[in-house]
């Protein structure tokens, strides 16, 4: 590998931005292409960071050289340049969520595998130090019941409010409680969700629903709620993850986990601050070791095949298990 890292991007959007500039905190890193749909976007961030720009993927991962690829795009935009990626031997990070169709995503695992290369999908939260001091105190207790809720704003981006393009707010945005959910409490096996259009019918465009709610079985007996709606356009709202246990609620914080009726400093203290998950992902490429990493594809793709079971089940009436990647 050269001394610098070589990493290229496809999309050149807000968050591929942020990951860029994660990737600069790092260091070492020479970002040497960037391709976007949006020629005008492709051309401008390539500037800033002294790469060459494309607009078409195909042909940037045909004539760069890169140990690793970054894909940022909507989840209904995942193509083959994953497969494309790792087939030239190149380490995969995705963006959150991973896919919008299983079969797309058991592809593109299988393509991992089969190339050998490392992977991770950008599930920030399970680094940081709240999640894991959180995941070492459930370790050791039966965990009752799991709740969450994320009742928040509206994105501007137009392909967010398409169902075919996002997914719906559980897929694409609560997809970071779904994880936390599995990554703290165990995998879910079955889910039964019931969705609406009830306020938010001025929307032009809007497909999506604006309240979801499922609840969750989980491998072991446990069980879940998670209910989700962006309804709060005027700002406030509200998010949290409790997990039940005998005699205790433990609320997961990130300024902080919160433990009821009393305190457990190895719990509740205050939380030291996380590496990047880019840092961690540049920190296993260089050493040719997932260690690091927090969120593997494949494990990507388990949360996905949660919010994906939830809108089968939003559109039969009826439960629907959750296939184990």
């Amino acid at each position: 590998m050269a001394d610098e890292t070589r990493v290229a991007f496809v999309g050149a959007g807000g968050m591929a931005r942020s990951h860029m500039g994660n990737l600069t905190d790092v260091g070492g890193v020479d970002i040497v292409a960037i391709c976007d749909v949006a020629e005008d976007v492709a051309n401008e961030v390539a500037a800033e960071h002294e790469a060459t720009a494309y607009t078409d993927y195909r042909k940037m991962l045909d004539e760069i050289e890169a140990d690793a690829v970054y894909v940022v795009v909507p989840p209904g935009y995942h193509e083959d340049a994953e497969v494309l990626a790792v087939r030239k031997g190149c380490h995969l990070f995705v963006e959150k969520p991973v896919v919008l169709d299983m079969d797309k995503g058991y592809e593109i695992a299988e393509a991992i595998d089969k190339a050998g290369v490392l992977s991770c999908v950008g599930y920030q939260l399970r680094l940081f130090d709240a999640t894991q001091r959180a995941r070492k105190y459930l370790a050791t207790r039966t965990i009752g019941m799991v709740s969450s809720h994320r009742w928040g704003g509206f994105p501007g981006t137009p392909w967010w409010r398409v169902m075919a393009r996002s997914g719906g707010q559980l897929h694409e945005q609560t997809t970071h409680q779904v994880d936390l959910m599995r990554y703290l409490a165990g995998e879910i096996v079955e889910v039964h969700a019931y969705y609406s259009l009830r306020v938010m019918t001025d929307v032009e465009g809007l497909d999506i629903p604006d309240c979801q709610g499922v609840i969750l079985k989980f491998h072991d007996g446990a069980v879940g709620m998670c209910v989700t709606s962006p309804m709060m356009r005027q700002g406030g709202g509200l998010s949290d993850l409790k997990f039940l246990v005998e005699d205790h609620i433990l609320e997961w914080n990130l300024a902080g986990n919160i433990l009821q009726p009393d305190d457990d400093e190895e719990v509740t203290a205050e939380p030291e601050e996380a590496k990047t998950i880019d840092a961690a992902f540049m920190a296993a490429v260089r050493a040719g070791d997932s260690a690091a990493i927090p969120c593997s594809y494949r494990s990507g793709l388990q949360t996905s095949a949660v919010s994906l079971a939830a809108n089968a089940s939003a559109r039969t009436g009826k439960p629907v298990a959750v296939p184990m990647v």
